[in-house]
C-alpha cells in the first residue's frame, strides 16, 4: 500500500499569485499596481489597461469539482483559461501536478494539453462534417491512435453519456442537450487528468440543464477527474461542486465548500448571492451541532429518544427526524456521539442563517 499522501501531494492545479491585464501597456500597469497600488479604475484611466484576473491563489485537489461562479466580468473565465494557457499571466505562475504551465516551449505545451487537459465549452463546438462518433474520437486521431481503436473507445464513451445508437448521426441531428454530451464525451476520450468546464450547461433550457448537472455528477462520480467548473449560477455551484470560489471584479472574494459559504459569507456582496439559496441540502449536522459537554452545561443529561444522524446528514433529514420527538437529536461518528442538535438550532438555522462553526 503506498504511503500517505501530503497535502500538496493532493494539489493538481496550484495557482499562485496571477494576474492578468488586457492592454498595450500591460506591464507597466502591473509595475504600478506592485509599486502603487492602484485601482482597476486608475489602471483604465492611467494606462488603458483592464485587469481581468487580479492577484488570484488557488489549490485545486485531486479528483474534485471545484466550481469557479462570478457574474460576467468577474473574471472566471479568463482565469480558467491560464490553466491550459490559452492565456498567458502578466503575472504569477500556474502549476498542473507540479509542472510549471508558464515554463513550457511550444511542442511541450501542446503535449500538455493533448494528454493533461479536457475542455468543454458553453457553444459545444462539435465539427458540423463530423459524425458524433468522429467528433469524440477527434483527440485520439489528434495523437495518432488507430482508427479501431479510436472508434471503440468512442463508442465505449458514448455509452457513458448516454446516448448509445447515435453515433452515425450528425450535429444537426442532436438536440442541444445532446450536443452537449457529445462535447463532454469528446474530452473525456483522451482520459485527461483534468477537466476545465467553461458554462457548459448555461445555454440549455433549464430542465435540460439540470438533467445533465445530476448526470454530470453521476459521471464524475465514477471518472474521478479533477474538474474546473465555471458558472455564473450559484444554484448549480452548489449542485455540482464539492467546493466554490466566488469571483468578483478579477478578485476570488471567497473559497469553501458550499455549506461554508452559505453559512459564513466573507462579505454583503457573498451574502447577497447566498440569500435565496435553500439551506436544506446544503447544511450538515456537524456544522450546526454542539458539544454534548456544552448541552449538558447548560440542560442537564441528553434526553434519550431524540434520534441520531451521521455527522454528514443534511438538514432536510435532520428536521424529519427532530420532528419525532422533544429530545434533542444526537450527532455520530463512526458510532460515537460527538454532538447534539435542538430544534431550536434547527430553526435558528432555517430561518436566521445565523454563522455556524
Amino acid at each position: 500500500m503506498a504511503g500517505k499522501k501530503s497535502a500538496a501531494d493532493d494539489t493538481v492545479i496550484k495557482i499562485e499569485n496571477v494576474w492578468k491585464i488586457f492592454g498595450d501597456r500591460a506591464d507597466q500597469a502591473m509595475q504600478a499596481i506592485l509599486r502603487d497600488g492602484l485601482t482597476k479604475q486608475q489602471v483604465l484611466e492611467e494606462y488603458n489597461a483592464v485587469i481581468g484576473v487580479a492577484d488570484v491563489s488557488l489549490d485545486i485537489k485531486r479528483g474534485e469539482i471545484f466550481c469557479v461562479m462570478g457574474l460576467s466580468g468577474s473574471g472566471k473565465s479568463t482565469l480558467v483559461r491560464h490553466i491550459n494557457r490559452l492565456l498567458e499571466p502578466t503575472s504569477g505562475k500556474v502549476f498542473v501536478d507540479g509542472v510549471d504551465v508558464r515554463g513550457l516551449n511550444a511542442n511541450d505545451l501542446q503535449h500538455f494539453r493533448n494528454k493533461k487537459i479536457g475542455m468543454v465549452f458553453q457553444n459545444f463546438g462539435l465539427l458540423p462534417h463530423r459524425s458524433v462518433l468522429a467528433n469524440i474520437a477527434m483527440p485520439l486521431e489528434i495523437r495518432n491512435v488507430n482508427k479501431n481503436q479510436r472508434m471503440e473507445i468512442a463508442e465505449r464513451i458514448l455509452s457513458m453519456v448516454e446516448l448509445d445508437g447515435w453515433g452515425n448521426k450528425f450535429a444537426h441531428e442532436l438536440s442541444g442537450g445532446m450536443q452537449q454530451r457529445v462535447g463532454l464525451a469528446r474530452a473525456l476520450a483522451a482520459d485527461p487528468d483534468v477537466l476545465l468546464m467553461d458554462e457548459p450547461f448555461s445555454a440549455l433550457d433549464p430542465l435540460i440543464r439540470r438533467q445533465l448537472q445530476d448526470e454530470f455528477i453521476k459521471l464524475a462520480a465514477v471518472m474521478k477527474k479533477t474538474t474546473v467548473f465555471i458558472t455564473h449560477d450559484l444554484d448549480e455551484a452548489v449542485r455540482v461542486g464539492d467546493r466554490i470560489a466566488i469571483m468578483r471584479d478579477g478578485r476570488v472574494v471567497q473559497t469553501g465548500t458550499a455549506e461554508e459559504i452559505i453559512t459564513n459569507p466573507a462579505d454583503d456582496y457573498v451574502a447577497e448571492f447566498v440569500a435565496g439559496i435553500s439551506r436544506l441540502k446544503v447544511v450538515r449536522a456537524k456544522a450546526i451541532m454542539q458539544s454534548v459537554a456544552s448541552y449538558e452545561k447548560m440542560h442537564g443529561q441528553v434526553a434519550p429518544g431524540g434520534g441520531a444522524v451521521d455527522e454528514d446528514e443534511n438538514l432536510t433529514n435532520i428536521i424529519r427526524i427532530a420532528m419525532q420527538s422533544d429530545a434533542p437529536v444526537t450527532v455520530k461518528r463512526g458510532g460515537k456521539t460527538v454532538g447534539v442538535i435542538t430544534a431550536k438550532r434547527v430553526l435558528q438555522t432555517v430561518v436566521e442563517g445565523t454563522e455556524t462553526s
